[in-house]
């Protein structure tokens, strides 16, 4: 395998080196799989260590296209059982449909209840392990004022300002100050809520429309005027 990015690794430490191996051990067999030859080649879109599933999502991709290539042979259920076993986030992009999940990760209840909010993520380039995220979290603790569960978004309309909560923040905050920046600079530039994105380092806004995401993109832009924060426009998937 491939990617265009240098610090993406090229062996077997890749997701989607992994996903390939895992595919054809659960159909094959780990006898046959010398037998079977992919090319994998990632052009790397989504920020290293950016907090946005990049390498979840690229062994999900790979599953599901091996997969549909040789005919189907493991169902959804399959494919998501043993992408748990890559990441417990591997199963959500699997199923590709917005969820709740419980358990590790990897217990996904369809949720509907989103609305078409226009979403401006920002990256300050820096690559946050996520290992070292987990490793400095103390839940005992955080001290966050909203406690969500799976049964809090039930039947629910999914609001921003009730809704966006993540424990991981403070602790990766506390090591990268910028990241507590951008969210105060996405509220204070018209976004309904802002919040980290899983272990970080990109901070997401919510917005109404994309008009004003744009006007508030174009206002982070200036004011950052000569640093490398990138930015990036898009919209919830319902």
């Amino acid at each position: 395998m491939c990617c265009d990015h240098p610090d993406v690794p090229e062996d077997q430490t890749n997701l989607a080196a992994r996903a390939a191996t895992v595919f054809f051990d659960a159909i094959n067999g780990e006898k046959a799989r010398t037998d079977q030859k992919v090319t994998i080649r990632i052009e790397k879109k989504i920020p290293v260590g950016a907090g946005l599933g990049g390498g979840s999502s690229d062994a999900a991709a790979v599953l599901t296209a091996l997969n549909n290539t040789f005919g189907c042979p493991l169902s959804e259920a399959n494919l998501m059982a043993i992408g748990a076993g890559l990441g417990a986030d591997v199963p959500f992009f699997i199923r590709g449909v917005p969820a709740i999940a419980s358990g590790i990760g990897d217990q996904l209840t369809h949720y509907d209840k989103l609305s078409k909010w226009t979403v401006l993520l920002v990256y300050p380039n820096v690559n946050v392990s996520t290992a070292w995220v987990y490793k400095n979290l103390n839940l005992r603790l955080t001290k966050g004022e909203k406690k969500l569960s799976k049964f809090h978004f039930d039947g629910r309309v999914f609001d921003p300002i009730r809704d966006l909560v993540n424990d991981l923040e403070p602790v990766t905050v506390g090591q990268n100050p910028v990241i507590g920046e951008i969210k105060r600079q996405l509220l204070s530039s018209g976004a309904i809520g802002a919040l980290m994105s899983g272990s970080g380092s990109t901070v997401f806004g919510l917005f109404k429309n994309a008009q004003q995401a744009e006007k508030a993109c174009s206002a982070l832009f200036t004011c950052q005027e000569g640093s490398n924060w990138s930015f990036f426009i898009t919209e919830l998937l319902i």
